[in-house]
């Protein structure tokens, strides 16, 4: 099934005559509006030979190819016409074409493309800006609300489509006072703002641009400028400078004294600009063990405010803080100040005394021997090759034990065990000799000793 499409057309007109917007300034194009390609002989519209230049905005469905205007003689404009025809300026965007023709030829014109339903014409006259001027009396980090209206001879535009590629910008202009802190700073773009009820918005397509901003830019000296800018038109508001105040509220800190006290944070109310008995603040605490704490302080006469604030220990304390009152001007307002950090240094654990005795003075290093207490190098040498001999000792026996699973066994032969071996060898074999002689049988044998006697 295709997409249904629409288009609106908005023709700006320049005219040489008084009663050139006499006509009714919004025309509706008669016609189904079932159908995406639009045939040839729909879609027209009529252009006076009084009309020196012509602006026309076709909206269409998006990504599809840019209109074909058909002019009265039946000729053809295509957007890359305006290449080469200085009297063409075609703007051929996602979703719509805008064009401008200078010296049009009078007669009805036709369009041709994938337009969307609903099609009409805006003639479009004095078209003007509107805005409410912002207050007098500001400070950073106030949050402020601004209106705008587009006007076309005094009237609101009734094109929704008109709308959705319009937008109004909140610009503040530095005025470069040397007097001020923003000397220099140039333009700050604050805010952009559409009519599409999202946001602060109140109602969609209502021809009112409604929005909200934050001065979060340095205070001083500026100029508010709003503007809508487009392919189409460009109109610019700029207001009577006023100055923004830095945030009228003092911060101090008294840090407890003891492990058991807590920290409070002294809140200081400018009453030159807001009336501290309106001021109710609230916010959130940050801790340094990643605690977090929120906080509400209710309005009252006097100007000063405390905050108790618990001692965590050492460590980084942000403490968030948001505020709602009326100013000196009973307007009321609601401003985010600038987050307060306070740190509480790390304790400095405490060094046991040095005796005088073990000092040594430079006197005394510079007697003594540079040398002594150093190892010379053949020992640090020595040291080196009996470590990997043993190194390489233990590996030899962990494999011999682990690995081969042989035993370990020292057959050493000494010269002077031997010798004292062959001695006692010696002894034995006369004893053995001695006891032959005398007819006995050597102990070893176990038998008894033969006592007979010969016949001799």
């Amino acid at each position: 099934m295709k997409t249904m499409c629409f288009v609106t057309v908005l023709i700006a007109v320049s005219c040489f005559t008084n009663n050139a917007y006499s006509a009714k300034q919004v025309e509706v194009l008669k016609r189904d509006g079932q159908q995406n390609e639009i045939p040839l002989l729909e879609n027209r519209f009529r252009i006076d030979s009084q009309v020196d230049e012509i602006t026309l905005l076709f909206f269409r469905k998006a990504g599809t190819p840019a209109v074909i205007l058909v002019r009265p003689d039946g000729s053809k404009y295509f957007a890359p016409d305006s290449v080469k025809d200085p009297n063409i300026e075609w703007f051929d965007e996602l979703n719509y074409d805008l064009v401008t023709i200078k010296k049009p030829t009078p007669g009805p014109w036709q369009v041709i493309g994938s337009i969307l339903p609903d099609s009409r014409i805006v003639v479009l006259g004095e078209v003007s800006l509107q805005a409410e001027s912002l207050p007098s009396v500001l400070f950073r980090g106030e949050s402020v609300k601004v209106t705008g209206r587009v006007l076309n001879d005094g009237e609101p535009i009734n094109a929704n489509l008109f709308k959705d590629v319009v937008s109004l910008h909140v610009d503040f202009v530095s005025t470069n006072n040397e007097s001020f802190a923003n000397f220099g700073a140039g333009i700050q773009e604050v805010a952009e703002f559409k009519d599409d009820g999202r946001g602060f918005d109140e109602r969609p397509k209502d021809g009112v641009f409604t929005g909200e901003f934050e001065l979060d830019f340095p205070a001083g000296e500026w100029t508010p400028e709003l503007y809508i800018a487009t392919p189409l038109l460009q109109r610019r508001i700029t207001q009577k400078a006023l100055i923004i105040h830095e945030p009228p509220f003092e911060f101090d800190i008294a840090l407890a004294k003891e492990d058991f006290d807590d920290h409070i944070l002294a809140i200081t109310i400018d009453a030159n600009i807001v009336k501290p008995e309106t001021v109710i603040i609230q916010g959130k605490i940050y801790y340094p063990n990643n605690e977090e704490q929120m906080f509400t302080i209710d309005a009252m006469a006097n100007v000063s405010r405390q905050l108790t604030i618990k001692n965590y220990d050492w460590g980084r304390y942000s403490v968030e803080l948001s505020v709602f009152g009326t100013n000196i001007n009973d307007r009321e307002f609601m401003a985010t100040l600038p987050t307060y950090k306070f740190e509480i240094e790390r304790p400095i654990e405490a060094v046991p005394e040095i005796d005088p005795a073990t000092i040594i003075t430079p006197d005394e290093m510079i007697k003594s021997d540079p040398d002594e207490g150093k190892m010379t190098t053949s020992t640090i040498i020595s040291l080196i090759v009996g470590c990997n001999i043993f190194i390489l000792l233990v590996g030899w026996l962990l494999i011999r034990i682990f690995v081969q699973k042989k035993s370990i066994k020292f057959n050493v032969r000494l010269p002077f065990l031997k010798k004292k071996k062959a001695s006692e060898d010696d002894v034995t074999d006369s004893e053995k000799n001695q006891v032959g002689k005398n007819g006995s049988k050597s102990d070893k044998s176990g038998e008894i000793l033969n006592l007979s006697m010969t016949d001799d």
